[in-house]
């Protein structure tokens, strides 16, 4: 829960939008992703008086700015706060809210609203944003009264930050932020039926998973995103240390059990590494901690872990016995759950020498590869270039979503949390650019760098103003191929290689028609070189695989925001997969 201090107060009259903004400073807000517009300009006034505490970055669209917040969060931990002003503004936030409710992101999200006398009647940029926003919020506000302001703002970042975290929306008329009052900060929260306490797990049921571990002889640790979230990565790695059990992660998990260890099993899931996917299906114990049981994790849900007996821990009640029944179902924070089981926990009574060396053969018979004899530059061979060459350095790493999302999460070392950052659950193209500003405000002294794809970088494109004008100095690698590689490989596998409008080049090229030669067109469209230095980037691009690793050394060591620009191959496929809603059985290779 965020800890608030006391806001600077007294007894004559301030404004609401005041209010809100001496909330934030005492909830310990310290940056804000912000956009003008007529609903909300009262608050960036107030903002302005604050600007000692509170740096306010404009963003060039509402939903860059609650990306950038998401990055913030996401590497830091703590709330990442936005704002837009009322209609199109609050809309544009949108998909930012969902991306961040579907991967438990504590955002708190302002926006401006037309005066309560005019609601209801269509006025100027009126939208119903707290009705539209209903489903994919954790919760929401419309303030009507502003001496209800400052325990509003309290209940938000406690809801916010308490139990599963999740996105808040604050909707604002222009009207109560223009009403004088004398504020009450004390005033206390009322959540009837909220009670997020910190759960613990039963002393019997721990007892119970320890006892399922000493009776294995073939355990796995499944660990999700919850992990980063609950802080709990080092009771994660005790755990491992302790049981020498092997651990596989999620794509929200990467970094909570360093890559580089000997028990680290990679991502599993449709296009997790063969290892993992097929130590899970032969488990006979599978400690699922943080996680959801997604779809892309299971494939045919009946079918997963079949043979395991199944132990699943999680805050969330909602999420146990959702997708798949399991045998012990732990409501519980993580960090507490996993302390609680470290100190009874002791190794299995069969030797795990075995698990490990069979584990070991598959690691060795299928580890993540590619065609080193490709004459040109594969996006895989430039991640993992990357990679080894920032390994001294620890950077922060975002993606957009697509082909080079994946290979991020398969050729990237990540032995932190909160070191990797991506649209999970939603898959939200144009996340990758913004997500990395604002987890670079959020850790100034870190490198960060967003591997990005030409299809998604589109999408926000315009946040390359504001990295200059803002001075935030994060680094791209974007991966151009021309094409929506993700959804170009379905074509290949599923509909025979008709392209459908997946060619993002010019419509009089072939490959437009479907028609393709099978060669990466030569002239790359648009100039992503010429489009970062209009906006005061340096940016080069390359296609030469004899120019790739100087390249990259010059964009890490790049003064300001930098962009490099590799021309790779559009006919790769991220490789494994299980095809949606099949089993390991149905594992492509190649």
């Amino acid at each position: 829960m965020a800890t608030a201090s006391r806001p600077r107060t007294n007894e004559t009259l301030v404004s609401g939008a005041d209010v809100v903004v001496e909330s934030l400073v005492a909830h310990g807000v310290d940056v804000i992703f912000a956009y003008p517009g007529g609903a909300s300009m009262p608050l960036h006034q107030s903002l302005t008086r604050r600007a000692d505490r509170i740096r306010t970055i404009l963003p060039r669209h509402e939903q860059g700015g609650a990306f950038a917040a998401q990055g913030y969060a996401r590497t830091s931990g703590r709330v990442g706060v936005c704002m837009g002003t009322s209609g199109p503004g609050a809309l544009n936030l949108v998909t930012a809210i969902a991306d961040a409710k579907l991967d438990s992101v504590p955002l708190l999200a302002l926006t401006g609203q037309v005066g309560t006398s005019v609601i209801g009647t269509d006025a100027f940029q009126e939208t119903p944003i707290v009705e539209v926003c209903r489903g994919i919020t954790k919760h929401h506000y419309l303030v009507t009264d502003a001496n209800d302001i400052a325990r509003v703002m309290r209940e938000a970042f406690h809801i916010a930050t308490t139990g599963r975290p999740g996105p808040v929306l604050v909707d604002l008329p222009k009207n109560i932020q223009l009403a004088q009052i004398v504020p009450d900060y004390d005033a206390p929260m009322n959540l009837p039926g909220y009670r997020p306490e910190v759960r613990r797990a039963h002393p019997e049921q721990i007892a119970q998973v320890a006892a399922a571990i000493r009776r294995s002889k073939r355990p796995v640790i499944y660990a999700g995103g919850g992990v980063i979230t609950a802080d709990a990565s080092a009771e994660l790695r005790e755990l491992a240390r302790r049981t020498g059990i092997p651990v596989t992660m999620t794509l929200m998990g990467l970094g909570a059990f360093p890559a580089d260890d000997p028990l680290c099993l990679d991502m599993l899931g449709m296009h997790g590494s063969v290892y993992a996917n097929h130590a899970v299906d032969e488990a006979d114990l599978l400690i699922a901690v943080g996680v959801r049981f997604d779809d892309r994790v299971t494939g045919k849900v009946e079918a997963f872990a079949q043979h395991s007996f199944i132990v699943h821990i999680d805050i969330d009640p909602s999420e146990l016995n959702k997708n798949k029944l399991v045998h012990v179902p732990i409501v519980a924070d993580v960090k507490e759950a996993l302390a609680q089981l470290n100190a009874t926990v002791v190794a299995p009574d069969a030797d795990l020498a075995p698990w490990r060396e069979r584990i070991a053969g598959w690691k060795q018979e299928d580890p993540f590869s590619f065609d080193t004899s490709y004459p040109g530059i594969l996006a895989q061979e430039a991640i993992a270039l990357l990679s080894r060459i920032t390994a001294d350095r620890d950077p922060i790493v975002t993606v957009g979503v697509g082909q080079h999302q994946m290979w991020a999460a398969q050729f990237f070392k990540f032995n932190r949390p909160r070191s990797w950052v991506s649209s999970s659950g939603l898959g939200t193209m144009g996340f990758g650019l913004p997500a990395a500003m604002g987890a670079k405000v959020a850790n100034p002294d870190t490198l960060v760098i967003d591997i990005d794809g030409d299809g998604s970088i589109l999408m926000n494109i315009q946040e390359l103003a504001t990295c200059v004008c803002e001075n935030i100095p994060v680094k791209v690698l974007l991966l151009n191929n021309q094409h929506l590689g993700m959804v170009v490989q379905w074509e290949d596998r599923f509909f025979k290689g008709n392209r459908a409008h997946t060619y993002l080049g010019p419509v009089d090229h072939p490959e437009a028609r479907g028609a393709g030669d099978g060669i990466s067109p030569g002239n790359r469209y648009p100039d992503f070189v010429a489009i970062a230095r209009g906006f005061g980037w340096t940016s080069e691009t390359i296609s030469a695989k004899r120019d790739l690793e100087p390249a990259l050394r010059r964009l890490i060591d790049a003064p300001g925001p930098a962009l490099l620009d590799v021309q790779v191959p559009y006919q790769e496929h991220v490789l494994p997969m299980i095809p949606s809603g099949m089993t390991v059985r149905d594992l492509i290779k190649r």
